[in-house]
């Protein structure tokens, strides 16, 4: 199983909660992520977005650069509009060897508001299910043309959330829309990963690999919290410290020939867990996994 193991700077700095990890520096995640064992890392706000200065930067810690989040508005704008929107974000990944773009639909999103209830999360009508459907997979076989894949991320709080949408859209779109496997978020909205990657094996682009505490998500899932409170109570770990069956989910991507990036992308409060300790256990469990597929 030829497999890249990488990691999300989520574990030290978050993106949505700035706070959280907020004094800690770049060069502190950079020089403990591969200190750690990783061979490369996701982008993160606090990155330098200029090619010829993170490169030189990523290079002096012996790291690859895994992709990095894009946030669409494909309900709000056309295809045109969306590739003019994304470029220097294309340009930056393309620009530093990446070729899995992770993008998800930001349009009305709930994830990033601490007052608002996971209950509340944006839906859409079937009649905008389709044109965004539509507009996704024209913007992906435009980007597939320039050779970056892209790779759709569901996501609490937004419009892909659910196992269901997840099959509707990979249904709704051809395969030139890749999809992102991420394990904590599925559960998370009450569905299996194993299931989605057996019925997506061959659209599997890219795949993040967090963990979920039960008893905490059961907590918010009753409170019904906003999804920033579930992260500050600690509903996400690393893989091996939560309750997700990782290995059969590891077992079919070696099945399916996967041989991307897995990454540990696992936000919690940096005060609370520590990055470090954090990161060499998700790391040592994705190459334990990763040896025993």
């Amino acid at each position: 199983m030829s497999l890249r193991i990488g990691i999300n700077p989520l574990t030290w700095t978050n993106d949505d909660l700035p706070a959280l990890g907020d004094d800690i520096p770049l060069e502190t995640c950079l020089r403990e992520a591969k200190a750690a064992g990783y061979d490369g890392v996701e982008l993160g706000r606090k990155f330098p977005r200029d090619a010829a200065v993170l490169g030189p930067l990523l290079e002096e810690h012996g790291l690859a650069l895994v992709s990095g989040w894009y946030s669409l508005r494909l309900l709000e704008r056309n295809v045109d509009a969306e590739l003019d929107a994304m470029q220097p974000h294309f340009d930056l990944l393309d620009a530093l060897g990446c070729n899995v773009m992770v993008c998800a639909e930001v349009s009305r999103c709930t994830h990033g508001d601490l007052r608002a209830r996971l209950s509340g999360r944006p839906r859409m009508s079937s009649a905008e299910f389709d044109r965004f459907a539509k507009r996704l997979d024209a913007l992906s076989s435009r980007m597939l043309e320039r050779g970056m894949r892209l790779a759709y991320h569901h996501h609490m709080g937004t419009v892909i959330q659910s196992q269901d949408e997840v099959h509707a859209l990979m249904r709704q779109t051809s395969t030139a829309v890749g999809l992102l496997l991420d394990t904590g978020h599925l559960t998370f909205a009450g569905g299996d990963p194993l299931a989605v990657a057996r019925e997506h094996a061959d659209r599997i682009a890219h795949v993040h690999c967090k963990d979920v505490r039960s008893d905490v998500l059961a907590r918010v899932l009753n409170d019904d919290t906003s999804f920033l409170e579930a992260v500050l109570q600690g509903v996400f770990t690393v893989p091996g410290d939560g309750a997700i069956d990782y290995p059969p989910v590891f077992e079919l991507l070696h099945g399916a020939g996967y041989a991307g990036w897995v990454v540990v992308e696992a936000e919690q409060d940096p005060s609370i867990a520590d990055p470090v300790t954090y990161a060499k256990l998700g790391n040592r469990k994705l190459r334990e996994l990763a040896a025993g597929a």
